[in-house]
């Protein structure tokens, strides 16, 4: 039997008894079902915000920094590593793509960008596989050490006017738009209000009108990490390194090399997210532009349990409650209300089927809450807007911890032969 047959069998024996798995099919349904949520909010409150083009771009536009976050997380747990550092390798992906950029144009920024993030895994790999430093303290260490760096390199790059932002880029010095033909011309259409086929209109305008060609790699990498984790025979090796790693060492796989590989491209994930919010998001770049993304883009990995689809999910939600503060947020928010009291209802009607009472009971508190709440007032704070997203990432959390199950040996101390 050859190494990677055996690897197969051990993951199998070794895994949690098996869970349905979140396949094609019932993605699409979710989106399908969702489209039809927002659809009938927008009809019952007349918030046009909450289909609108603007606000699809805008919530696709912070979805891909939380979800390139999200999977360089899941690189590194799946193998055994835990990456809290995932802010700071943000954060110097944000300073050199926009020095690449401005010095040699888009392209190589955004190389440089990426190559910033993964010397930044590089460092967490060194003092987390090489000298055993515990996981949380190397991460945390990254996250305070990374804007200290990026402010003093700012300082001697751009001067003291220039220590806590860049020049602002050139249309030349970004990384270009694209649109697909005769979608624009949808407008019209959205502009009628008609139920559901105005609210489609509106969504694909959002997702297929003027989008960067970074957002379209990022798409494209979530589905490659899901090719190379689960369709290749080095996948399965960093797979096995973070479940079981003497079962991989006995088998003759390096594991201090495979947990180097999954943790230096787990920063070049979380580099290429910072590349994004200071070339693309914001075409300049500036002190604490990242703004705990690296913690939302884990909370996604965590939510999709540790699964591109999943994750992919988790950055949508997230970046979408986000993306509500620009689009008259307190109107969104309040219509939104509707949408999250049904369906934190229902989930309590499934969880008490299933006699999982706590989330059900907790479930049914949360949406009576989000109902009492629609009621009583016409607006939402400001205040409570702002903090709709990280809300939204402890509410979903807490209510799926129960189905969760991360990769057996992330975060452990590893030693060869011990």
């Amino acid at each position: 039997m050859s190494t990677d047959a055996m690897l197969s069998t051990a993951a199998a024996v070794t895994a949690a008894p098996k869970r349905r798995r979140m396949g094609t099919s019932r993605i699409l349904l979710i989106i399908a079902g969702t489209l039809v949520g927002l659809s009938l909010v927008h009809l019952l409150t007349g918030a046009d915000d909450v289909t609108s083009q603007g606000a699809v771009q805008a919530a696709l536009q912070a979805a891909i920094p939380i979800g390139l976050a999200g999977l360089g997380g899941l690189w590194a747990e799946r193998a055994g590593v835990v990456n809290i550092g995932l802010e700071g390798q943000m954060v110097l992906g944000t300073w050199f793509g926009a020095w690449g950029s401005l010095q040699y144009g888009p392209w190589v920024g955004l190389l440089i960008g990426i190559a910033g993030g993964a010397v930044g895994g590089l460092i967490h790999a060194l003092a987390t596989v090489t000298f055993g430093v515990d996981h949380i303290v190397s991460g945390v260490a990254m996250t305070i050490l990374a804007p200290g760096i990026t402010r003093y390199l700012s300082f001697i790059t751009w001067g003291s006017g220039g220590a806590t932002q860049s020049p602002a880029l050139k249309p030349d010095q970004t990384v270009p738009r694209v649109s697909v033909p005769f979608v624009n011309r949808l407008e019209g259409l959205e502009k009628h209000h008609w139920f559901l086929i105005s609210d489609l209109a509106g969504v694909l305008r959002g997702l297929l009108v003027q989008v960067s060609l970074v957002t379209i790699l990022a798409v494209l990498l979530i589905v490659l990490t899901w090719v190379v984790l689960w369709r290749s025979p080095f996948g399965l090796r960093v797979r096995s390194v973070g479940e079981d790693p003497r079962a991989a060492e006995s088998l003759g796989i390096n594991v201090y090399k495979y947990k180097y590989y999954g943790v230096i491209i787990s920063g070049a994930m979380a580099g290429l997210g910072g590349v994004y919010l200071s070339t693309v998001s914001a075409v300049i770049f500036r002190e604490g532009q990242t703004g705990g993304r690296g913690y939302i883009g884990l909370a996604a990995m965590i939510f999709g349990n540790w699964r591109p689809g999943g994750l992919a999910l988790g950055a949508s939600l997230f970046g979408y409650t986000d993306a509500l503060q620009l689009r008259r947020g307190s109107e969104s928010v309040h219509a939104l209300l509707i949408l999250v009291g049904a369906l934190l209802l229902a989930l309590a009607v499934w969880e008490l089927r299933r006699r999982n009472n706590i989330v059900a009971i907790a479930s049914a508190v949360l949406g009576i809450l989000s109902y009492v709440i629609f009621f009583a007032v016409d607006k939402i704070p400001t205040a409570l807007v702002q903090a709709a997203p990280y809300i939204t990432v402890l509410v979903v959390l807490a209510l799926a911890a129960q189905r969760l199950r991360m990769p057996a040996a992330a975060g452990k101390r590893y030693r060869r032969g011990g």
